[in-house]
Protein backbone atom coordinates (compact mmCIF):
# COMPACT_ATOMS: atom_id res chain seq x y z
CA UNK A 1 0.00 0.00 0.00
CA UNK A 2 1.10 3.57 -0.56
CA UNK A 3 1.95 5.75 2.09
CA UNK A 4 0.74 9.24 2.14
CA UNK A 5 3.96 10.62 0.67
CA UNK A 6 4.07 8.14 -2.54
CA UNK A 7 0.82 9.33 -2.94
CA UNK A 8 1.43 13.22 -3.04
CA UNK A 9 4.47 12.83 -4.94
CA UNK A 10 1.99 10.38 -7.57
CA UNK A 11 -0.69 13.09 -7.69
CA UNK A 12 2.31 15.63 -7.60
CA UNK A 13 3.92 14.04 -11.22
CA UNK A 14 0.69 13.51 -12.45
CA UNK A 15 -0.39 17.46 -12.34
CA UNK A 16 2.83 18.09 -13.99
CA UNK A 17 2.38 15.87 -16.76
CA UNK A 18 -0.84 17.15 -17.66
CA UNK A 19 0.19 20.83 -17.09
CA UNK A 20 3.92 20.68 -18.28
CA UNK A 21 5.12 21.85 -14.71
CA UNK A 22 3.51 22.73 -11.24
CA UNK A 23 0.97 25.82 -11.45
CA UNK A 24 2.22 28.28 -8.61
CA UNK A 25 -0.07 29.01 -5.90
CA UNK A 26 -1.32 32.66 -5.87
CA UNK A 27 -0.17 34.66 -3.03
CA UNK A 28 -3.37 35.78 -0.85
CA UNK A 29 -4.75 39.29 -2.35
CA UNK A 30 -3.77 42.01 -0.20
CA UNK A 31 -7.43 43.60 1.66
CA UNK A 32 -6.58 46.93 0.63
CA UNK A 33 -6.61 45.88 -2.81
CA UNK A 34 -10.36 44.19 -3.30
CA UNK A 35 -12.44 47.17 -5.00
CA UNK A 36 -15.80 48.12 -3.74
CA UNK A 37 -18.53 46.05 -5.95
CA UNK A 38 -21.04 48.58 -5.04
CA UNK A 39 -18.95 51.79 -6.97
CA UNK A 40 -18.60 49.89 -10.44
CA UNK A 41 -21.06 51.70 -13.00
CA UNK A 42 -22.49 48.82 -14.49
CA UNK A 43 -23.80 51.26 -16.94
CA UNK A 44 -20.05 51.40 -18.45
CA UNK A 45 -19.62 47.63 -17.82
CA UNK A 46 -19.15 45.05 -21.20
CA UNK A 47 -20.80 42.13 -19.19
CA UNK A 48 -21.73 40.08 -22.76
CA UNK A 49 -18.86 38.33 -24.39
CA UNK A 50 -18.57 38.93 -28.02
CA UNK A 51 -21.67 41.30 -28.46
CA UNK A 52 -22.73 41.44 -31.80
CA UNK A 53 -22.73 45.60 -31.44
CA UNK A 54 -20.99 46.65 -28.30
CA UNK A 55 -21.46 50.34 -28.85
CA UNK A 56 -25.31 49.52 -28.98
CA UNK A 57 -25.44 47.47 -26.14
CA UNK A 58 -23.39 50.10 -23.98
CA UNK A 59 -25.87 52.78 -25.08
CA UNK A 60 -28.61 51.11 -24.32
CA UNK A 61 -26.89 49.74 -20.61
CA UNK A 62 -26.41 54.06 -20.09
CA UNK A 63 -30.25 54.66 -20.10
CA UNK A 64 -30.85 52.64 -16.96
CA UNK A 65 -29.84 51.28 -13.69
CA UNK A 66 -31.55 47.79 -14.58
CA UNK A 67 -28.96 44.82 -14.77
CA UNK A 68 -28.72 44.28 -18.52
CA UNK A 69 -26.83 41.56 -20.27
CA UNK A 70 -24.98 40.21 -17.21
CA UNK A 71 -23.90 37.08 -18.48
CA UNK A 72 -23.53 33.58 -16.70
CA UNK A 73 -21.32 30.65 -15.73
CA UNK A 74 -23.32 27.50 -17.04
CA UNK A 75 -26.85 28.11 -15.81
CA UNK A 76 -26.11 30.51 -12.82
CA UNK A 77 -24.67 34.09 -12.33
CA UNK A 78 -21.25 34.52 -12.68
CA UNK A 79 -19.43 35.26 -9.11
CA UNK A 80 -18.73 39.20 -9.82
CA UNK A 81 -22.93 39.16 -10.81
CA UNK A 82 -23.93 37.39 -7.63
CA UNK A 83 -21.50 39.42 -4.90
CA UNK A 84 -22.85 42.16 -6.70
CA UNK A 85 -25.94 41.44 -6.36
CA UNK A 86 -25.19 40.99 -2.15
CA UNK A 87 -23.13 43.93 -1.80
CA UNK A 88 -26.25 46.33 -3.56
CA UNK A 89 -28.85 44.18 -1.10
CA UNK A 90 -26.59 44.75 2.19
CA UNK A 91 -26.68 48.86 0.67
CA UNK A 92 -30.99 48.25 0.85
CA UNK A 93 -30.91 46.68 4.18
CA UNK A 94 -28.22 49.36 5.70
CA UNK A 95 -31.02 52.03 4.27
CA UNK A 96 -33.70 50.71 6.12
CA UNK A 97 -32.59 49.36 9.35
CA UNK A 98 -30.38 52.34 10.21
CA UNK A 99 -31.43 55.93 12.08
CA UNK A 100 -30.68 59.08 10.99
CA UNK A 101 -28.02 60.56 13.28
CA UNK A 102 -28.56 62.91 16.16
CA UNK A 103 -26.14 65.06 14.74
CA UNK A 104 -27.28 65.17 11.42
CA UNK A 105 -30.60 66.42 12.22
CA UNK A 106 -28.80 69.51 14.69
CA UNK A 107 -27.17 70.31 11.69
CA UNK A 108 -29.29 70.64 9.27
CA UNK A 109 -31.65 72.61 11.88
CA UNK A 110 -34.46 69.52 12.63
CA UNK A 111 -35.87 68.77 15.67
CA UNK A 112 -36.64 65.62 16.13
CA UNK A 113 -40.51 63.56 16.86
CA UNK A 114 -41.52 60.70 16.51
CA UNK A 115 -44.62 58.14 15.33
CA UNK A 116 -46.71 56.27 17.78
CA UNK A 117 -43.69 53.73 16.75
CA UNK A 118 -41.81 52.70 19.64
CA UNK A 119 -38.99 50.84 17.38
CA UNK A 120 -37.51 49.99 14.39
CA UNK A 121 -39.29 46.56 14.02
CA UNK A 122 -42.78 48.13 15.07
CA UNK A 123 -42.28 50.92 12.62
CA UNK A 124 -41.63 47.95 9.99
CA UNK A 125 -44.59 45.38 11.20
CA UNK A 126 -47.30 48.02 12.08
CA UNK A 127 -46.97 50.39 9.12
CA UNK A 128 -50.86 52.06 11.14
CA UNK A 129 -48.62 53.36 13.69
CA UNK A 130 -46.17 55.12 11.28
CA UNK A 131 -49.15 57.07 10.36
CA UNK A 132 -50.02 58.78 13.43
CA UNK A 133 -49.42 60.81 15.94
CA UNK A 134 -49.44 60.50 19.85
CA UNK A 135 -50.40 63.13 22.42
CA UNK A 136 -47.52 64.22 23.41
CA UNK A 137 -46.06 64.79 19.84
CA UNK A 138 -48.75 66.53 18.70
CA UNK A 139 -48.14 69.10 22.00
CA UNK A 140 -44.08 69.25 20.68
CA UNK A 141 -45.34 70.67 17.64
CA UNK A 142 -47.75 73.08 18.62
CA UNK A 143 -45.35 74.50 20.88
CA UNK A 144 -42.50 74.52 18.67
CA UNK A 145 -43.71 75.31 15.17
CA UNK A 146 -45.41 78.08 13.34
CA UNK A 147 -49.09 77.77 13.77
CA UNK A 148 -51.61 77.72 10.53
CA UNK A 149 -48.43 78.40 7.95
CA UNK A 150 -48.91 78.89 4.30
CA UNK A 151 -46.58 75.72 3.57
CA UNK A 152 -45.40 73.18 6.12
CA UNK A 153 -42.19 71.36 5.02
CA UNK A 154 -40.89 68.39 7.05
CA UNK A 155 -38.48 65.51 7.11
CA UNK A 156 -39.23 62.01 8.03
CA UNK A 157 -37.22 58.99 7.33
CA UNK A 158 -39.78 56.84 5.80
CA UNK A 159 -37.80 53.40 4.58
CA UNK A 160 -34.71 54.79 3.58
CA UNK A 161 -32.40 56.58 5.68
CA UNK A 162 -29.77 56.63 3.70
CA UNK A 163 -31.88 58.84 1.38
CA UNK A 164 -32.43 61.49 4.42
CA UNK A 165 -28.62 62.29 4.65
CA UNK A 166 -28.00 62.50 0.98
CA UNK A 167 -30.28 64.38 -0.16
CA UNK A 168 -31.71 66.82 2.49
CA UNK A 169 -28.78 69.08 2.68
CA UNK A 170 -29.16 70.13 -0.49
CA UNK A 171 -32.82 69.85 -1.28
CA UNK A 172 -34.11 71.41 2.14
CA UNK A 173 -32.19 74.46 1.54
CA UNK A 174 -33.14 74.93 -2.18
CA UNK A 175 -37.22 74.47 -1.16
CA UNK A 176 -37.31 76.85 1.45
CA UNK A 177 -35.71 79.53 -0.68
CA UNK A 178 -37.45 78.51 -3.62
CA UNK A 179 -40.77 79.54 -1.18
CA UNK A 180 -39.22 82.22 0.40
CA UNK A 181 -37.89 84.05 -3.21
CA UNK A 182 -41.70 83.52 -4.37
CA UNK A 183 -43.01 84.77 -0.69
CA UNK A 184 -44.91 82.37 0.23
CA UNK A 185 -44.45 81.77 4.36
CA UNK A 186 -43.22 78.47 5.54
CA UNK A 187 -43.27 76.73 8.63
CA UNK A 188 -40.99 75.63 11.08
CA UNK A 189 -39.30 72.39 9.55
CA UNK A 190 -38.66 68.81 11.86
CA UNK A 191 -38.03 65.63 11.69
CA UNK A 192 -40.13 62.60 12.14
CA UNK A 193 -38.98 59.52 12.97
CA UNK A 194 -40.37 55.82 12.05
CA UNK A 195 -42.86 57.70 9.61
CA UNK A 196 -45.34 56.39 7.00
CA UNK A 197 -46.46 59.14 4.16
CA UNK A 198 -50.06 59.32 6.17
CA UNK A 199 -48.33 60.85 8.72
CA UNK A 200 -48.48 64.39 7.19
CA UNK A 201 -52.51 64.27 7.01
CA UNK A 202 -52.02 64.30 11.22
CA UNK A 203 -49.40 67.24 11.00
CA UNK A 204 -51.51 69.13 9.01
CA UNK A 205 -54.07 68.70 11.50
CA UNK A 206 -51.95 69.40 14.40
CA UNK A 207 -50.27 73.07 12.43
CA UNK A 208 -53.70 73.93 10.44
CA UNK A 209 -50.78 73.79 7.18
CA UNK A 210 -52.48 75.40 4.01
CA UNK A 211 -50.13 73.20 2.02
CA UNK A 212 -48.00 70.25 3.60
CA UNK A 213 -44.51 68.63 2.25
CA UNK A 214 -43.00 65.83 3.85
CA UNK A 215 -39.47 64.76 1.94
CA UNK A 216 -39.25 61.09 2.79
CA UNK A 217 -36.89 58.56 2.09
CA UNK A 218 -38.25 56.18 -0.38
CA UNK A 219 -37.88 51.83 -0.28
CA UNK A 220 -34.60 50.92 -1.44
CA UNK A 221 -33.59 48.58 -4.37
CA UNK A 222 -30.68 47.34 -5.85
CA UNK A 223 -30.34 50.13 -7.95
CA UNK A 224 -29.82 53.16 -5.22
CA UNK A 225 -30.84 52.99 -1.61
CA UNK A 226 -30.59 57.07 -1.70
CA UNK A 227 -34.04 57.69 -3.54
CA UNK A 228 -36.21 60.29 -2.04
CA UNK A 229 -39.72 61.88 -2.63
CA UNK A 230 -41.61 64.61 -1.50
CA UNK A 231 -45.63 64.28 -1.21
CA UNK A 232 -47.68 66.97 -1.21
CA UNK A 233 -51.07 67.66 0.23
CA UNK A 234 -53.89 70.68 -0.19
CA UNK A 235 -55.58 70.90 3.76
CA UNK A 236 -54.81 67.40 4.03
CA UNK A 237 -56.78 65.66 7.04
CA UNK A 238 -56.52 62.35 8.31
CA UNK A 239 -57.85 59.89 6.11
CA UNK A 240 -57.35 61.83 3.06
CA UNK A 241 -57.50 59.47 -0.42
CA UNK A 242 -53.81 58.61 -2.04
CA UNK A 243 -55.59 60.32 -4.78
CA UNK A 244 -55.09 63.66 -3.06
CA UNK A 245 -51.54 63.63 -2.75
CA UNK A 246 -48.94 65.18 -5.39
CA UNK A 247 -45.78 63.36 -5.64
CA UNK A 248 -42.21 63.91 -6.93
CA UNK A 249 -40.27 61.12 -6.72
CA UNK A 250 -36.69 59.71 -7.72
CA UNK A 251 -35.32 62.54 -5.80
CA UNK A 252 -31.06 61.60 -5.71
CA UNK A 253 -28.31 62.70 -7.69
CA UNK A 254 -28.78 59.41 -10.58
CA UNK A 255 -32.19 60.83 -10.84
CA UNK A 256 -34.01 64.36 -10.09
CA UNK A 257 -31.03 66.15 -8.42
CA UNK A 258 -31.94 67.89 -4.87
CA UNK A 259 -31.09 71.05 -5.66
CA UNK A 260 -33.49 71.26 -8.80
CA UNK A 261 -36.37 69.37 -7.25
CA UNK A 262 -36.42 71.67 -4.22
CA UNK A 263 -37.14 75.05 -6.77
CA UNK A 264 -39.31 72.46 -8.41
CA UNK A 265 -41.56 71.79 -5.79
CA UNK A 266 -41.37 75.12 -4.77
CA UNK A 267 -43.30 76.06 -8.17
CA UNK A 268 -45.69 73.28 -7.23
CA UNK A 269 -46.83 74.32 -3.37
CA UNK A 270 -46.92 77.68 -5.34
CA UNK A 271 -50.14 76.08 -8.30
CA UNK A 272 -51.36 74.49 -4.63
CA UNK A 273 -52.03 77.60 -3.19
CA UNK A 274 -53.48 78.95 -6.12
CA UNK A 275 -55.51 76.70 -7.56
CA UNK A 276 -56.48 75.20 -3.79
CA UNK A 277 -56.06 71.92 -4.90
CA UNK A 278 -53.65 68.83 -4.90
CA UNK A 279 -53.38 65.27 -5.86
CA UNK A 280 -55.62 64.56 -9.28
CA UNK A 281 -57.06 67.69 -8.93
CA UNK A 282 -54.16 70.18 -9.42
CA UNK A 283 -53.64 71.33 -12.70
CA UNK A 284 -50.47 71.27 -13.87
Amino acid sequence: MMNTEQLTELIRKAVQEVTGGIPSVSPAVDPGEVPDLSKVDLRAELAVPDPANAEEYLNMKARTPARLGVWRAGPRYRTKTYLRFRADHAVAMDAVFTDVPEDFLAANGLFQVTTRCTSKDEFLTRPDLGRLLDPDTVAALKSKCKANPQVQVYVSDGLSSTAVEANIPDLLPALLQGLKSQHIEAGTPFYVKYGRVGAMDEVAKALGSEVTIVLLGERPGLATGESLSAYMTYRGYPGMPEAGRTVVSNIYQGGTNPAEAGAHIASIAKKMLEQKASGVDLKM
